[in-house]
C-alpha cells in the first residue's frame, strides 16, 4: 500500500524511484518502509506484530521476503529465516522491556539482517557478527513515539543490520572494548538491554517533556 499510495513522509516510495539505485538492499528498505509509512499513515491494513509492535514486526519481515523472493529462495528456508529474525528480534528485546527511549526498529533491523544472512548461507557465525556489528553501529537509535518518521528509522535499521553482515563477510568486524560491544554476542546485546533500560531512563522523560512541550 506505501509503494501505491501517498501515506506518511512516503519514505519508502521515494526509496523505490529513481533517486536511489535499484540494487535489492534498496528494494527491501523500500518495502518495510512503505509498509510503516501506511501504517503510521492510518493505513487499516493489518500487519504481524513482533515484541508488541506492527512497525518492528514489518521490518523484521518485509526485508526477508523481498530477498527470498528476488533469490528464488524456498519457501521453507524463507520460513526459517523469518524465525530467525523474529526470534533474534525478541530476543534483543527481552532484556530491554516493554517501553524504552530505544528505537526497536534496532532490534528488529538486526534481525532481519540475520534472516537475509541465514537465506545468504550464512549460519552461527555469520549470524552472532551481524548482530554485534549492526548494535555497535546504531544502538543510540531513540524512539520518540509512533509516527511518520518511522518508515525512516527503519531503513536506516535494515541498512545498518545488512552493512553489519557485509562488514564480517569483508573480513572486518567491531571488537570488545569498541564502545559498547564486548566480548561475545549475548554479552553485547546484555550490554545495550542495559543502556536501554537503565541509561535511558532519563532520555525517555526528557522526549516525553519534549513532545508535551511542543504541542
Amino acid at each position: 500500500m506505501g509503494l501505491k499510495n501517498d501515506w506518511g513522509g512516503r519514505v519508502g516510495k521515494l526509496y523505490a524511484s529513481d533517486a536511489y539505485p535499484d540494487d535489492l538492499l534498496t528494494q527491501a528498505k523500500a518495502a518495510a518502509a512503505a509498509g510503516s509509512d501506511a501504517r503510521m499513515g492510518g493505513c487499516p491494513m493489518p500487519v504481524v506484530i513482533v515484541s508488541g509492535s506492527g512497525n518492528q514486526g514489518i521490518t523484521a519481515s518485509v526485508p526477508i521476503v523481498v530477498y527470498a523472493r528476488a533469490l528464488d529462495i524456498p519457501r521453507e528456508k524463507m520460513l526459517r529465516a523469518l524465525a530467525v529474525s523474529d526470534l533474534i528480534s525478541i530476543y534483543q528485546k527481552s532484556g530491554i522491556g516493554c517501553l524504552s527511549a530505544f528505537c526497536g526498529a534496532v532490534s528488529a533491523g538486526t534481525g532481519a539482517a540475520c534472516g537475509i544472512a541465514y537465506l545468504l548461507g550464512g549460519r552461527m557465525e555469520e549470524i552472532e557478527h551481524t548482530i554485534v556489528n549492526s548494535l555497535g553501529t546504531v544502538s543510540g537509535m531513540v524512539c520518540d513515539g509512533a509516527k511518520p518518521s518511522c518508515a525512516a528509522k527503519i531503513a536506516m535499521a535494515i541498512e545498518s543490520g545488512v552493512f553489519g553482515y557485509r562488514l564480517f563477510k569483508n573480513g572486518n568486524e567491531f571488537y570488545a572494548g569498541d564502545g559498547i560491544v564486548t566480548m561475545g554476542v549475548d554479552e553485547t546485546i546484555r550490554n545495550v538491554s542495559r543502556m536501554a533500560r537503565e541509561g535511558m531512563r532519563e532520555t525517555d522523560r526528557e522526549i516525553l517533556s519534549i513532545m508535551i512541550d511542543s504541542e
